[in-house]
């Protein structure tokens, strides 16, 4: 679609501007000039890309056949590392349908569903960049956040009915809170009816949980586990890497054909023993009893879900 192309195109240009990123070779940049920045993201499942509409082979720990449902997710407060550690925040590119910036804070929907086969329930636009610049320098690698920033997601944008786009978009919104679903990763059944999964599809529904006050009347929110998930990848070129979201990961510590308890998946429940795996791997303290804090694990080091690879 023409949405999708001119992103692409905007992409190549912004990686042609990066050639330093990373300790690459070729001239610094032009001191003062902004540098375009481009991420792209991919979907995998270990090493193999998917997409909607296939089966993705080798998923949790029964290593079965699944397809994707849904692969939708906030990116926010994105910054460049330089050598010595300090990062440098991302100017997003202007607001649109994936990307705002509203004060200090800045978030980007990446959408990796196309709306075909099982991802019917989705839509037909993707995006898979977040573009912005930064100030001209050398970078060698990045951070940021899987979330949505807790002032847009509970405080000024908390009704996604008067929200900005991406807050705006109905299917990432919690029904039982005001805020956001972070993740919204779903796998099913590849099987024809009735299949053979005992619980048709697996969800990754990450979220702040525990949050009490209701902002639409004034009052001040606060949630118990904000379960915001760090990435840092300290080595990393975006003029020659993706960043993989690694489905197979991701769900390694689960048998996705069944549900033990709770929600379908892991819905952020704090005592849903399928959030234990889910959790591990995004770095996030979690407990079986309930006393996770929700808070990333020495800063999401650990995570396996995210990483980069050569394009």
């Amino acid at each position: 679609m023409q949405k999708n192309l001119l992103t692409r195109l905007s992409f190549l240009a912004a990686a042609a501007a990066l050639t330093a990123c990373g300790g690459g070779g070729g001239d610094d940049p032009v001191p003062g000039a902004p540098q375009s920045v481009a991420l792209e993201f991919m979907a995998v499942a270990g090493n193999t890309p998917v997409q909607c509409g296939s089966v993705v082979p080798g998923l949790g720990s029964g290593a079965v056949d699944a397809q994707i449902r849904d692969l939708r997710f906030y990116i926010s407060e994105v910054a460049l590392l330089r050598a010595d550690g300090s990062a440098v925040p991302l100017t997003l590119a202007a607001n649109d349908d994936w990307n705002l910036t509203a004060g200090e804070h800045r978030v980007t929907l990446i959408d990796l569903e196309n709306g075909t086969g099982a991802c019917s329930v989705g839509t037909a636009a993707t995006n898979a960049l977040v573009r912005g610049s930064v100030p001209a320098g050398n970078y060698v690698g990045v951070k940021m956040t899987m979330g949505v920033p807790f002032a847009l997601n509970h405080t000024l944008y908390s009704d996604v009915n008067t929200a900005k786009p991406p807050l705006d978009v109905g299917a990432m919104a919690w029904s039982w809170q005001a805020g956001r679903k972070f993740s919204k990763i779903e796998v099913t059944d590849p099987a024809a009816a009735p299949g053979t999964w005992t619980a048709k599809t697996f969800t990754v529904h990450l979220g702040s949980t525990g949050c009490t006050g209701n902002p639409a009347t004034g009052e001040t929110v606060q949630c118990k586990t904000p379960n915001r998930m760090a990435i840092t990848l300290p080595a990393f070129d975006p003029a020659q890497q993706k960043i993989a979201v690694d489905l197979k990961a991701l769900l390694a510590g689960n048998d996705i054909t069944r549900n033990q308890a709770g929600a379908a998946g892991c819905m952020s429940g704090g005592t849903d023993p399928e959030c234990a795996g889910v959790f591990q791997a995004l770095a996030i303290d979690w407990k079986a009893d309930g006393t996770g804090t929700g808070l990333p694990i020495a800063g999401g080091a650990a995570q396996t879900v995210f990483r980069p690879v050569a394009r």
